[in-house]
């Protein structure tokens, strides 16, 4: 991996190279790809876990100073068991093997999610993860596992809630920003741009919040076949959009 430093803006700025600053990824296809080959669901799984460390390195290399990846979402529980178990048990193997060499590449690991919702021993590895990595000061790679976006909102707004309920706040004191806070991703800037794979053409539930003016690119290739090529393809898309926040044209382009 290429170990990169960035540094992460805490409002909404175009950065001059035309890199998206944060880049978040619905990683969509294993599935599909695992049965064109006559192989079973898990093989696309496995061989899915290969795209995810090419990606991790190519938005490093490209400059990505946030990526975050849709690994596994609230809904995904729905999915048979044994499928279910052969993720779980995935995602335990892939972060024993990964994170030595994250760390090694100053890349800072996070999680987002229902945690209560894993097993013990996946927890503790996820903790460790996030302990031996969070001083590191290059790419922020965010695992979003049995992440929902309305997951999320619904827990901003207990939290809120609870905030108000004990005289901590004020109903008047809740505002975009205050709520933002209280959102899995509190701290970072909302994604530039949203990679979706497979084909499909929909957020599925994810990070409802921070999509709101996000770029959005779609492409046909299934996620274990998505390479550095497709992730330039989807930058040069970025580079050429204009983000007006609300604005007209005329005015961002006299700014």
């Amino acid at each position: 991996m290429l170990a990169v430093s960035n540094k992460v803006a805490t409002e909404k700025e175009e950065r001059p190279n035309g890199i998206p600053q944060h880049v978040a990824v619905i990683m969509d296809g294993n599935g599909r790809w695992a049965k064109q080959r006559s192989l079973p669901r898990h093989a696309g799984h496995r061989s899915g876990v290969s795209a995810v460390r090419r990606t991790v390195e190519h938005a490093a290399k490209r400059g990505v100073a946030v990526l975050t990846l849709f690994a596994f979402s609230s809904e995904n529980w729905r999915r048979p068991q044994d499928e279910v178990g052969r993720l779980m048990k995935l995602f335990l193997e892939a972060l024993q093997r990964e994170v030595d060499e994250l760390h090694r590449n100053n890349v800072r690991l996070r999680f987002i999610g229902a945690r209560q919702q894993l097993n013990e021993g996946l927890l503790a590895k996820i903790d460790a993860a996030e302990a031996r990595t969070s001083a590191n000061t290059g790419l922020i790679l965010n695992i979003a596992v049995a992440y929902g976006g309305r997951w999320d909102i619904v827990e901003a707004a207990r939290e809120l809630a609870g905030m108000v309920a004990n005289n901590e706040i004020s109903i008047a004191d809740i505002d975009e920003d205050r709520f933002a806070a209280a959102l899995a991703l509190s701290g970072l800037p909302d994604p530039d741009l949203l990679i979706r794979t497979g084909g499909e053409q929909r957020i599925s539930n994810f990070l409802l919040w921070h999509l709101a003016y996000s770029e959005l690119w779609f492409c046909d290739r299934l996620w274990p076949d998505f390479g550095p090529a497709e992730f330039d393809q989807a930058i040069a898309f970025f580079a050429q959009r204009q983000r007006r926040y609300g604005h007209t044209g005329d005015q961002v382009g006299a700014a």
